[in-house]
């Protein structure tokens, strides 16, 4: 049992407002349902470290809330004084994006990140690469924030001696500590909660032991299999300095252990946190009231032993859980968490963190939906090649040669960072090129939503410059009020004799989006409904609808009106789970009608296309 002759404080950083907004709703909460919480935490409990950004608290405010994340930032620091610590998220050679980038952008990420009042940064690299860590974390050292070096933990979903192992962790440290790097504190990061106790309490203590004693060593986890609080008991028994807690409503589940957990589980040990937990029971009555309009979704407050099979981050299942029903696939749920250790194995064993999460993930669903290894997701194919650098355990060669010849990449031993395209200079270009302002934050927010193959239009950064963000809220749904159907008796309107294109303008949550929509005649009892069929078409007219049961965005056209198309040729592409997805003609034809933009929502019923 753990216990300390002498007292012990056990450092907090308090997690509601980042990890906790990422794990229960991937981020997407409104700045003003959280930021009293916040103040109150600081004034009255007197908490001195938060979490606050990063991850997807830096990409959900301005991709799905309409919120600049800087300006979230700054009333977040103004809410909590200038003497408490904020802390960040970032990926490593990712940063705060998905896909690789280059130390140009790393250097602007860790400006802009001081500047907007952050003071601890927290890198980590999925794969666990010493190189990537050693280089990554040189702007964070130069901007005159805490360094925070990340060993990423995770339980594998299958044996192995090799990886993944006490001595494999501390192996990680000891080569940064050989290389001179400056660390101020090291965290082992368990973005699963997957890590059995005892490699916690091992790897703790074998980390202690080299570290030397002015450099703190941190501890993360997740309370998704319901592991948490013992997890931190044997990190602590093995010499962790500090750990990240929550506060109900947001804590457990897919997130940290709560406050009051945590502390109870101390009692009689000695060790005794730097919080008060007093405070705990105000804090959570405001969240509920001021997240009143939320929809908590089970799979997120809900622990999950399952995940000790697919070691899944809290911050990810929400979200992917989200984006399933949305796509109208959630049926498949169960058959993509099987797969899970089959892609973890092939891909060679990185720590499903962001991004490795999202690789896995979408490389399990394509699996579900398509075939094992039809069709390799960019992300996965990406990583297995080497281009976000070297996987722990080597990638299964067939499945290399699958992804080269389908991705038509070879294989990569260079530097990420090297590889990675220059979206700096991609984004001024396409910044100036819509006449928007360019500044240091402009030009990351676009920088940073760069994914490769994308339509610069459909950018999120260029998207919420231009006052087109997309607001998508996790809040309860509202009962629309019933109104009486009045009969119609006559009308002055002309009878429609073929399809008519008109435009509507939607204003949702301060932001207004115009649609274009087609209006076809309904068919007359005994006849058919009269078609616009051009001289080449078949004389029928044939719709073209996404490949999901539910509502995905149309992200590329590949035709237009008037062309000629062959059955199974690719005439669209739809987003869902975060990656493209083809929409085939189902016939030959001639191209009628366009009926959506690209942007638009499309629903499972509603054609993208009609052919004829």
């Amino acid at each position: 049992m753990i216990h300390a002759d002498t007292k012990k404080k056990v450092r907090v950083m308090f997690t509601p407002f980042r990890d906790g907004l990422q794990s229960s709703f991937g981020g997407k909460v409104r700045l003003k349902d959280i930021l009293p919480a916040m103040q109150f935490s600081a004034e009255k409990a007197k908490i001195r470290h938060f979490e606050f950004g990063g991850g997807a608290r830096y990409q959900a405010p301005y991709f799905y809330v309409g919120e600049d994340p800087f300006v979230c930032q700054d009333e977040m620091r103004k809410a909590v004084g200038k003497d408490v610590d904020l802390q960040i998220l970032t990926r490593s050679v990712s940063g705060v994006t998905l896909t690789t980038q280059r130390l140009r952008a790393l250097e602007l990420q860790a400006k802009l990140m001081h500047k907007h009042g952050t003071t601890w940064d927290r890198n980590f690299d999925y794969m666990n690469d010493v190189d990537n860590l050693e280089k990554t974390g040189k702007p964070i050292i130069d901007s005159g924030m805490h360094h925070q070096v990340c060993v990423a933990l995770m339980g594998l979903p299958f044996h192995s001696d090799e990886v993944h192992t006490a001595d494999f962790y501390i192996g990680i440290i000891k080569k940064l500590v050989d290389k001179g790097l400056h660390m101020d504190s090291v965290c082992l990061k368990d973005a699963s909660g997957t890590t059995d106790p005892n490699t916690c309490y091992e790897t703790a203590k074998g980390i202690r032991r080299i570290l030397p004693p002015e450099v703190l060593l941190w501890q993360h986890t997740h309370d998704t299999a319901s592991l948490a609080v013992a997890q931190y008991m044997a990190g602590l028994e093995g010499g962790v300095d500090g750990i990240d807690l929550s506060c109900r409503p947001m804590a457990s589940g897919t997130v940290q252990p709560d406050v009051r957990s945590m502390a109870h589980a101390l009692k009689g040990t000695g060790y005794e946190l730097d919080i008060d937990v007093s405070y705990m029971t105000e804090i959570e009555n405001m969240l509920n009231e001021s997240m009143a309009e939320y929809d908590f979704d089970p799979v997120t407050t809900t622990a999950d032993a399952r995940v000790v099979g697919f070691p899944m981050p809290g911050g990810a299942i929400g979200p992917n859980v989200h984006m399933m029903k949305e796509a109208g696939i959630l049926n498949k749920y169960s058959e993509v968490l099987a797969e899970f250790p089959v892609v973890v194995k092939a891909g060679g064993a990185w720590t499903s963190v962001t991004p490795g999460s999202q690789q896995y993930w979408t490389q399990a669903f394509n699996n579900v939906l398509l075939g094992r290894w039809k069709k390799m997701e960019a992300g996965y194919g990406r990583a297995v090649l080497g281009y976000f650098g070297r996987p722990p355990l080597p990638p299964d060669p067939e499945v290399i040669k699958i992804t080269s010849e389908q991705l038509g990449l070879p294989v990569f031993n260079g530097d990420p960072l090297e590889a990675a395209a220059d979206s700096v200079e991609l984004a001024v270009a396409a910044i100036k090129e819509r006449n928007l302002p360019v500044n240091d934050e402009s030009t990351f927010l676009v920088a940073s939503s760069i994914v490769p193959g994308k339509n610069m239009d459909l950018n999120e950064g260029i998207r919420f410059l231009s006052g087109k963000a997309k607001i998508v809220l996790p809040l309860k749904k509202k009962e629309e009020p019933k109104t009486a159907v009045v009969p119609q008796t006559q009308t002055n309107a002309p009878a429609l004799t073929g399809p008519v294109t008109t435009t509507c303008t939607v204003e949702e949550g301060g932001s207004i989006r115009t649609f274009k929509v087609t209006v076809e005649p309904a068919a007359s009892r005994g006849s058919s409904a009269p078609t616009v069929t051009p001289a080449s078409g078949t004389g029928k007219s044939t719709p073209v609808f996404s490949p999901f049961k539910g509502k995905v965005e149309l992200v590329e056209l590949k035709v237009k009106i008037g062309d000629a198309v062959k059955e199974g040729q690719v005439v669209a592409s739809v987003e869902a789970m975060k990656a493209k997805h083809d929409v085939r003609a189902p016939t030959s034809g001639t191209v009628m009608t366009i009926n959506a933009e690209l942007g638009n929502d499309v629903q499972a019923g509603q054609p993208i296309m009609t052919l004829g």
